[in-house]
């Protein structure tokens, strides 16, 4: 019967993708950098999604933890909602920013590649807009940093959450542009917020956040 032979089948998970190439979701359009000068923080995501392409705010999905975990760290003083972005420097000094511009269903239709090559841009941003700190809000995305700085992915033991060493900073400049010395951008890297990313439960994440949210709040005092 139709039901035992479906019922031995195994079900192809919807979000199994692999690459897509730009192509794909040219028809949606490009996240707006929310970033101004000498914020608090400048929060950076992997890339936008469908849906949040699709609104023209940041982690928009319902399933995306972003707005909430801003606000149970402490980032925020309540849950913002999406449309909101746009108030974030006015509001609370913060900003975002991703590391990869094109919208794909999820991360994993980005290539490597455009991952890694997306960490000099990134870099820039932070050198032009000199931010406190950066959260970097997944590991693929420090990943991504790290392989452009080193060559090479994480050892065994290399990775954790949370505040990285000093000599990771982000941004820094020797002032031999014209714009002063600056030590850089310190960088915190906080669990992915995504619904699809499953390998943390809600309770580590924001005990991985919470550190955050301390330093922002006293940052705003």
């Amino acid at each position: 019967s139709t039901t035992s032979s479906s019922s031995t089948r195994k079900p192809k998970s919807k979000h199994q993708t692999g690459y897509a190439p730009p192509s794909t979701y040219a028809h949606l359009p490009v996240l707006t950098d929310i970033i101004t000068p000498d914020l608090i923080t400048l929060f950076v995501g992997t890339n936008p999604g469908i849906r949040t392409a699709t609104a023209g705010h940041a982690y928009a999905h319902p399933s995306n933890l972003f707005w909430k975990l801003l606000h149970t760290s402490g980032c925020t003083d309540r849950r913002l909602d999406p449309s909101e972005d746009v108030d974030l420097p006015r509001l609370y000094a913060m900003g975002n920013t991703n590391i990869v511009e094109r919208p794909t269903r999820n991360a994993g239709e980005l290539s490597r590649a455009e991952m890694v090559a997306g960490a000099p841009i990134l870099e820039e941003k932070v050198r032009r807009f000199r931010p406190g700190s950066v959260c970097i809000v997944g590991k693929g995305i420090w990943e991504a940093v790290w392989r452009h700085r080193y060559g090479k992915g994480f050892k065994e033991g290399e990775f954790r959450y949370g505040w990285q060493e000093d000599k990771e900073r982000m941004g820094g400049t020797k002032g031999n542009d014209g714009g002063g010395e600056w030590e850089g951008a310190r960088v915190f890297v906080s669990s992915s917020t995504s619904g699809l990313a499953a390998s943390l439960g809600p309770r580590e994440k924001e005990e991985i956040w919470r550190p955050f949210g301390e330093w922002v709040k006293t940052k705003r005092e």
